[in-house]
């Protein structure tokens, strides 16, 4: 996987070996590994009988963000589809035990911009966004980002000088493409970052880590594929052509683009929140989302 190993935390190994009897293991295994990741303490555990296994704790502050029974619902479906690997167990509080996917490969940006993955992915959010299942979870981005706000401000994080400005002017976009009617609700995973991909040994992609998923509309998923992924403008038009079939129209692009507003709006204001817990690397992780917000501005205008 594209994320970092980091050093295992002696205090979560009681806990990994509860969640293995939980998911009708035994709690003996043969090594253990963590996994990285921005909150969440995961592991890849190797049993006794040579079953892999990922296990999951939810990290700290999670709990005021994150609604772990619509996690559930999401993940489920997700399995169900086979877009995910086999969910095994998942606790009320977001702890979770699922099948490892085996001799995965490495990930990174370049990964996700070969032709074939990228094609991949496209048919991925497409199963996804038109099983025509309604899990009832809701991923309401501006209900979100003011949740974010409350925060941010109860954390006493110091915003951006022109953040209210910024906050305008994303909002007078959202109200242009909305002027051409609502695109409907549908499920979506929402949080598509390059981490969250697994390519396995046989090469067949899967889309993990459901925290964020939600019904929204369908263009968040792939605009955020293409801002996590650093996507060119080729590589974003390969990626519309491979998801609907043929070349996006003019309004589609404008709804692309918005998107990716849409997108580092929200996750700026997450990463805020994440401050106190996680210090300057969540400053600069929401700095760098925040300036590619300011120029995707100027790219929208310029459609």
């Amino acid at each position: 996987m594209a994320e970092l190993v980091r050093e295992l935390i002696v205090e979560d190994i009681p806990k990994v070996k509860d969640l293995l009897k939980k998911a009708g293991r035994d709690a003996n295994y043969s090594d253990i590994v963590r996994l990285g990741g921005m909150t969440n303490h995961s592991y890849h555990v190797m049993m006794l009988d040579g079953e892999e296994l990922l296990v999951r704790i939810p990290g700290e502050g999670t709990e005021e963000m994150i609604n772990r029974s619509d996690e559930r619902k999401s993940t489920e479906l997700a399995c169900k589809l086979k877009i995910d690997s086999e969910l095994l167990y998942f606790g009320d509080e977001g702890s979770k035990v699922m099948r490892f996917i085996t001799n995965p490969r490495p990930m990174n940006n370049d990964v996700m911009k070969q032709k074939e993955v990228l094609i991949q992915a496209a048919a991925i959010f497409r199963n996804l966004h038109t099983c025509g299942e309604d899990t009832g979870v809701r991923f309401e981005v501006f209900e979100m980002a003011g949740l974010y706000e409350d925060l941010i401000r109860k954390g006493n994080v110091v915003t951006y000088d022109d953040y209210e400005e910024v906050k305008k002017t994303v909002m007078s976009i959202k109200a242009d493409i909305d002027s051409n009617g609502l695109t409907d609700r549908v499920p979506c995973h929402n949080d598509s970052l390059v981490d969250n991909w697994v390519l396995d040994e046989n090469g067949k992609l899967y889309l993990i880590d459901w925290e964020y998923s939600g019904m929204n509309e369908p263009m968040w998923d792939l605009s955020c594929l293409s801002i996590e992924a650093d996507y060119s403008s080729d590589d974003d038009n390969a990626l519309l052509e491979a998801y609907f079939g043929r070349s996006a129209t003019v309004d589609e692009q404008k709804k692309f683009v918005a998107a990716k507003l849409y997108v580092d709006y929200l996750w700026t204001l997450w990463g805020l929140t994440r401050v106190p817990f996680d210090g300057q690397f969540m400053q600069e992780y929401a700095d760098g989302r925040y300036d590619r917000l300011k120029k995707n501005i100027v790219a929208y205008r310029n459609i």
